[in-house]
């Protein structure tokens, strides 16, 4: 089994080669999507023995993730894990996502942060996370209790039977949603999580609501009104 880490960026020189250095005892190759950093980045990743794909401007994580999953088919990959670049999520906690991969058990593997809490999330974020995931889980009977990690597995099966159209953070969602329909099978492990005391520059309110929002028209229009149209066809 291949296994390719994709690594998403936006200026991480501080981290990302930490994150591949350790990454790369777990994995057979890194490759680390630079979205049009404007500080050194790609060089670092590249020093550290990651392969750098650049976007020549930011076009945005989902789009980068993107990217990061046909570079990584095209590499030959049978599993890929997604983790951030900032060091939030510990690389040596891969093993724990690959294995109901290996072991026949799942397509699509999420580090939870929840399951057993191990993370100094502020208590803000942890809210907002929640009425995304309780959207998520709404009128359905395949739950999971963090719709919002990024440190996830996936199998060839899964990357070769959906795909990524959302260039921004809700492309997270859109692989949930479309994994359900396909009927996909879907596992959660714990995993730790580590906040930085800088935190992130992005609103996290406005953050929240956008990806709140989106989670709700995907639904709706994947899974409650393609539904509601078999009904009326019956």
């Amino acid at each position: 089994m291949k296994v390719v880490a994709v690594i998403p960026c936006l200026n991480e020189e501080n981290y990302i080669g930490e994150v591949v250095n350790i990454a790369l005892n777990h994995v057979n190759a890194i490759i680390v999507v630079d979205d049009g950093s404007a500080d050194a980045t790609a060089h670092v990743a590249r020093k550290a023995g990651a392969e750098v794909i650049s976007h020549s401007a930011k076009q945005g994580a989902g789009a980068a993730t993107r990217t990061g999953f046909q570079a990584a088919l095209k590499a030959g990959a049978h599993i890929v894990v997604t983790l951030d670049g900032d060091g939030q999520h510990n690389p040596d906690e891969i093993p724990a996502l690959l294995a109901p991969i290996l072991d026949g058990k799942a397509d699509l593997v999420i580090g939870s942060r929840f399951i057993e809490p191990a993370t100094n999330m502020p208590l803000y974020r942890k809210f907002g996370i929640d009425v995304i995931t309780w959207l998520y889980n709404f009128g359905t009977n395949v739950n999971i209790s963090d719709a919002q990690s990024g440190f996830r597995a996936h199998s060839r099966r899964l990357l070769e039977t959906i795909h990524i159209t959302r260039n921004d953070f809700s492309f997270s969602i859109e692989v949930l949603v479309k994994a359900r329909k396909k009927k996909l099978i879907i596992a959660e492990v714990p995993v730790s999580c580590l906040y930085h005391a800088q935190g992130s520059t992005i609103n996290p309110v406005d953050h929240g609501l956008s990806i709140a929002w989106s989670t709700a028209k995907l639904r709706f229009m994947t899974e409650l009104f393609d539904r509601s149209k078999k009904v009326k066809l019956k």
